[in-house]
């Protein structure tokens, strides 16, 4: 008897504590606007090879195969599932959400630099700018969109232009496009929280254009994306992840059984 068990057995327990913590994040955000869940991913560790495959018997065969003992598991990586989340009606003028694949863009007033959302929950600032709606920081959406003080109506089309009905007029007046981004590895964008990304290398530099062109989804005006949380999904996960803590604490338990059954037959 090793005490590796107990040290295997460990790596278990605390891969499944990382997979409760996403699990825990999921649901703690299952009405966050266009939030996108998360996936812990799992991979085997290192392995004590005690007879390696292929190697000759008596025979002078190669064995088909060997024996090899594997180490525990550890927290490969946590992705995201950028899938459509559901779309909710609400009637506001300036929510919008976006059907399809893109980011918005928008500037942080601390740091100067762009990141990225897909939530559409908008407003206006004192300036007129379209931003999007924070108690902590008005991140003024890039291009910047400047709606007139005397807008009396404001439409957005699913292809991102901005209409505007002034005070005296009965027609919309052309005001500006919105623009999207995509990347091409979208999976690699850093989460910084209140709902913005970050580029990074792996997710590569951001490619610009017209909502609805080339990959990127369109603009639906008077809705918001809703999480794409599945309740019953987590659950379903939060349960197994409870299990395999379970089943690993069990295995140590087993190995410090027979350690000190180990020990009693000394003493013996």
């Amino acid at each position: 008897m090793s005490v590796q068990s107990l040290y295997t057995a460990a790596s278990g327990m605390e891969a499944m504590q990382t997979k409760l913590d996403v699990i825990s994040n999921n649901l703690a955000n299952i009405n966050t606007t266009a939030f996108k869940r998360d996936r812990a991913n799992f991979e085997d560790l290192l392995y004590r090879n005690k007879v390696y495959p292929g190697i000759l018997d008596a025979q002078q065969n190669p064995t088909p195969t060997g024996v090899s003992v594997g180490m525990g598991t550890r927290v490969q990586s946590t992705q995201k599932d950028l899938r459509q989340g559901t779309l909710e009606q609400t009637g506001r003028d300036l929510d919008i959400a976006i059907e399809g694949a893109g980011f918005l863009q928008v500037i942080d007033p601390s740091t100067q630099n762009i990141l990225y959302t897909r939530s559409g929950n908008l407003d206006i600032n004192a300036n007129g700018q379209l931003v999007v709606g924070s108690a902590q920081t008005g991140r003024v959406v890039e291009p910047a969109v400047t709606i007139p003080q005397d807008a009396t109506a404001v439409v957005i089309n699913p292809n991102g232009q901005v209409l505007v009905r002034q005070v005296g007029q009965t027609q919309l007046v052309p005001l500006t496009n919105l623009q999207m981004v995509s990347f091409i590895n979208p999976d690699g964008l850093m989460k910084l929280g209140e709902n913005m990304y970050q580029v990074t290398d792996a997710s590569g530099q951001p490619i610009q254009g017209n909502p609805g062109q080339n990959g990127l989804g369109v603009i639906r005006q008077g809705s918001l994306e809703k999480s794409n949380v599945e309740p019953v999904k987590e659950l379903i996960d939060l349960i197994t992840t409870q299990r395999g803590f379970e089943l690993n604490s069990q295995a140590i338990q087993a190995g410090d059984q027979l350690l000190q059954q180990i020990a009693n037959l000394r003493r013996g």
